[in-house]
Order: structure tokens, then sequence, then C-alpha cells
């Protein structure tokens, strides 16, 4: 007569990861998951999910950017299929979900755009009319409005799915070049592909790109708090309020808004004292570009980082940055 099996110790059982099935997001969740061993001493194996991003050909501004990346992952945390899951942070609907919570945002890769361009092209050498790739209306504002600035024009074509497939584009000849997140190149180790890595004075990154974003369900409480362990204070200072900036403007992650927050050092000391956050929005054709920026005392808390983002949403509220979104997502 065999007895009854023993229950697996909460301590052996795999923590489940969720994560979508593209190689980009694979790459992330898989250096989250050692990460994570590391942490908790506990096994992880990851649970891939398919999200309607994934599976949509249409373009993101057609079918909201905002949350479809998302959204098959946190069904699945709510329903227990999942114990935690990774987000490329700027996938994020700004809104806080019911039932889950953001337990860590690790420190942030490089939040830079990059230029991917046929015989090593930088943007500056690109002739005039040249096309190029990209599917986000906050790149083609600014595209637009440097390539305007320096006295000529390109031709944007908008284009979607992998890293590989966009860079695809550039090596058979179909575009001049591809602007991607140095982020993604970098985890998977494409780097070298980069002709470019654009100045952010030229060009401001969205708000939360670079730096990912580990939820679990507010319920588990063990968890998030081991989860923790992972969090970057500077980097969810800034991302914080790069997302109250966007949140406050009531655009989505598809509008043509860019922001990028960043720690100012002590003038003579290493010490980060300030956090800079720079705004941008604008027309899609680069004709009218609003750049605004704020700085304040490094935030100490979520609401002090969400207030900054708040203060230069509504400076460029005034200035008439709703008027260049077009309509606006609420």
């Amino acid at each position: 007569m065999t007895g009854p099996t023993n229950p697996t110790p909460e301590r052996d059982r795999p923590l489940r990861l969720g994560t979508r099935r593209s190689k980009l997001a694979m790459a992330q969740s898989g250096l989250v998951a050692d990460a994570v061993r590391r942490l908790t001493g506990r096994p992880v194996e990851l649970v891939e999910i398919t999200t309607y991003g994934d599976t949509s050909r249409e373009a993101l501004a057609q079918i909201g950017g905002t949350g479809v990346f998302v959204s098959a992952l946190r069904e699945a945390l709510l329903a227990g299929r999942i114990d935690f899951a990774v987000h490329s942070l700027k996938d994020l609907p700004t809104a806080d979900p019911e039932g889950l919570t953001l337990a860590a945002v690790p420190v942030r890769e490089d939040a830079r755009d990059v230029l991917v361009a046929r015989d090593g092209l930088t943007f500056e050498r690109l002739p005039s009319g040249a096309r190029v790739g990209t599917g986000s209306p906050r790149r083609a504002a600014q595209l637009n409005a440097w390539a305007r600035g320096l006295g000529r024009r390109v031709e944007l074509v908008p284009i979607r799915g992998n890293i590989d497939t966009r860079m695809g584009y550039v090596t058979s000849g179909e575009l001049d070049a591809v602007v991607l997140a140095a982020a993604g190149l970098n985890r998977l180790g494409r780097s070298d592909a980069v002709t470019e890595l654009i100045d952010t004075d030229a060009v401001l990154p969205a708000p939360g790109q670079g730096a990912l974003a580990i939820e679990c369900a507010a319920s588990d409480t063990a968890l998030a708090a081991r989860l923790a362990g992972l969090d970057d204070p500077v980097t969810r200072a800034a991302v914080t309020a790069e997302r109250a900036l966007l949140a406050a403007l009531e655009a989505g992650c598809s509008a043509p808004v860019g922001a990028l927050a960043e720690p100012i050092a002590a003038p003579r000391g290493e010490r980060l004292t300030e956090l800079r956050l720079r705004g941008v929005v604008g027309t899609t054709d680069g004709v009218t570009l609003m750049q605004l920026s704020a700085t304040g005392t490094l935030p100490a808390s979520h609401d002090e980082a969400a207030a900054l983002g708040r203060e230069l949403a509504e400076e460029m509220l005034v200035k008439g940055a709703a008027g260049l979104m077009g309509e606006r997502v609420r």
C-alpha cells in the first residue's frame, strides 16, 4: 500500500514567470529569471503567453498601442496561472491595474533610440528622401523635425515585426534605415548593427523606454517583498515621472509623446541630488515640436516623482500640447 505523497516544499516549487514569446521578450525574461533565482534560491520556469499585440498585424497606432502586449499576461496573473510577469515598461498602461502590483523596476538599460542604416550611415548623412522605417508617431514627429532642421526630408515607412524583421528591411535594400530601441538590441547582443546612437537632444525616447517592469499579484505580499530586491529606486523615480507626464497629457503609448527623466549629480561629488525631466510632443510631420523640461529634487517617493511629471505636463498643456497630439486617448 502506497502512502500519501508529500507535497513539494514551497521553497522548491518553481516560480512561474509569464513572458511574451518574442525573442526579445524571452531574452529579457531570461535575465530577470536568473536574477530571481539568485535572489530567492528558487527555480524559475518561463511560461510563454501570446498577446494580442503579437498576433495582430495592424499598426500599433491603429490598435491603440497601450496594453496590447500586456493584457494577456495580466489575465494569467490574476487567474493564478503564473506567479509574476515581465513587461517592457513602456508597454504598460499608465493606470494602475486592480489586484496587481509593480513589484520591481530593475536598473534601466540604455533608453536611447538607435539608427540601423545601410553603408554605416548616420541620420545626418542620409540622402534627402531616404526611406526610414518606424511605426512610432513619437519617432516620426522628432525625425521629421530633425530632417527639416537639416534642410531635407525623409520618407518614413510604417513597419512592424521583431528586431530581425525590421533590420531585414535594411539588409534587403527595401529601406535605407530603421529606428529601434537601443535596449532591445543590447539585450539580444545585436548592438554591432547600430550605425548611430541617437542623442536624446535630437530624439527623446518613449516614457519608460529601456526599463523593465516586474509585476505580481498584490495579494502575494511575500513574493512582492522578495522581488522588491531587484528594484532600483532611481530608475523607478525616473520612469514614474515620465509615465505621470504621459498620463497627465491623457495620451497613450501610440501618441507622439517622448519623455526622459535623468538624475543629476551634485556639482562636486557623486551623490545624485536632482532629477531632470524632459518632455516632447509634436505633429507627426515634424512641422511643430514642443519640448520643455523641469528639474526637481531627486524624488524620495512615488508621489513626489509623479508630481514632477504632472507639473511638466500641465505646463505643456497650457502651451498647447493637446492640439499637437490630435485625438487624445482617454
